[in-house]
């Protein structure tokens, strides 16, 4: 299909695609409160003066546009912020961490009429995508538009880019809507190149340059006072059949460490329920964080199954297991625990990281397990030889360190598109310049 059959099929598939947003807000997977957002309809005014569109798909992606906005509200706050993602999730965590002044409105689903709809009302001056969101309908008004467009911290995995250079008539065009693309990888920037993305550059994962993540001081206060007794590890951001092999490992690790606890935060809350029936069915007890469940002295496990608090449950805890590596998904983010003095396991599977796991392989900061035996072998040392602990979390946060000149490079390129809209101001000389 080619990008003009695409725009036409969104026309014709009006009702079909009326029916699918029906169901997904049935489901709770729309904001029913803020719907016509995704029609295009805004909920607020613009402002005047220049304004710079930011969009990522969902929570992970716009939670690594932070940075780049709090630099952009740092040096160029005469420009106003939009920012757009698709998901619930999103939108709620982004209510709490979006800087006051920045604008957010949920993404339009990319149908001609309401793009054209978003892009009248909204009259961005420039506009950021993350990763890999190449919606043909949006970009290619972006092009007709002649809007500046810069694809940021890109990534295309191995079945992405294999099933792109299947259509390079689509795929084509849609990659030379942006002027600039930077890239997570050299990997990355070369499917880019190969697939007909022009000026390609490779600042690094901004994801790794991220602020620590937050936490509220009175949850930390309480939770820290519920589990400070017991030795405990954590294992963030897990996908189905990982938790049964997180159980296992609790067993196991009962025996080497008594009253160890283990945290569980699921990769999606919503399978909090099932994962519970999972624990129980293994003869584990769960305390639930959604419940507002207190941890007690019989707790085998504690169930942080809510959205946004990733950066309170590291806080409480120095051993932390990469989710999604276990099973094969790819692993997630090792820097954002690494950061908050964690040291560092994670399974087989770190496709999506492979650079960054390399670096904390070779600087001793993280270790790699596959089974039960191996996470309670490992985890049990790791609780019982502070000292190893130690050098393990301190090695890791130097790695995680090291990442924030990522910033500096990505706007290094990103400048030379933001100075033909709002020219950078002159830096002024101090009084002793030229003496």
């Amino acid at each position: 299909m080619s990008v003009s059959a695409y725009r036409a099929a969104t026309w014709l598939g009006a009702p079909l695609i009326g029916r699918c947003l029906d169901r997904r807000r049935a489901a709770g997977r729309e904001d029913a409160a803020r719907f016509p957002e995704r029609m295009g309809i805004p909920s607020r005014a613009r402002t005047d003066g220049p304004l710079v569109w930011l969009h990522a798909a969902s929570l992970g992606e716009s939670l690594s546009l932070l940075s780049v906005i709090a630099r952009l509200r740092r040096d160029r706050p005469e420009i106003a912020l939009l920012m757009t993602s698709g998901t619930v999730s999103s939108a709620n965590v982004l209510a709490d961490r979006l800087p006051a002044g920045v604008v957010h409105q949920y993404a339009p689903v990319d149908r001609v009429p309401w793009v054209r709809r978003f892009l009248d009302h909204w009259r961005p001056d420039m506009a950021i995508w993350v990763e890999s969101e190449f919606w043909p309908a949006a970009l290619s008004e972006l092009r007709s538009r002649r809007i500046p467009a810069v694809l940021m911290n890109a990534r295309l995995s191995d079945r992405s880019w294999r099933l792109w250079r299947l259509a390079p008539w689509m795929i084509r065009p849609l990659l030379r809507t942006f002027e600039l693309c930077m890239a997570q990888s050299e990997l990355d920037a070369d499917r880019l190149r190969s697939l007909g993305a022009r000026r390609v550059s490779c600042p690094g994962n901004l994801k790794f340059a991220a602020a620590p993540l937050p936490a509220r001081e009175e949850a930390l206060r309480e939770l820290s006072a519920a589990v400070s007794a017991r030795p405990r590890w954590l294992a963030f951001s897990t996908h189905p059949g990982e938790e049964e092999i997180l159980a296992r490992a609790h067993r196991l690790l009962a025996q080497l460490a008594p009253g160890i606890l283990t945290m569980i935060a699921p990769r999606h809350p919503a399978r909090g329920p099932a994962i519970e029936n999972a624990l129980r069915a293994a003869g584990l007890s769960a305390a639930v964080r959604s419940r507002r469940e207190i941890v007690e002295e019989n707790t085998d496990v504690f169930l942080a199954d809510t959205i946004g608090e990733l950066g309170l449950f590291f806080r409480t805890t120095d051993i932390a297991l990469v989710g999604g590596s276990l099973t094969p998904h790819g692993g997630h983010n090792p820097i954002e625990p690494a950061l908050l003095d964690c040291a560092l396991l994670h399974g087989p599977h770190m496709e999506n990281f492979l650079a960054i796991e390399g670096e904390l392989r070779a600087a001793g900061a993280a270790a790699a397990v596959s089974t039960p035996q191996e996470i309670a072998r490992e985890v049990g040392l790791l609780t019982s030889n502070a000292g190893y602990r130690r050098r393990r979390v301190v090695a890791a946060k130097q790695v995680a360190a090291g990442k924030q000149a990522i910033l500096d490079a990505v706007f290094s390129h990103l400048d030379s598109v933001l100075n033909r809209i709002s020219p950078a101001r002159p830096v002024p000389l101090s009084r002793n310049a030229g003496a």
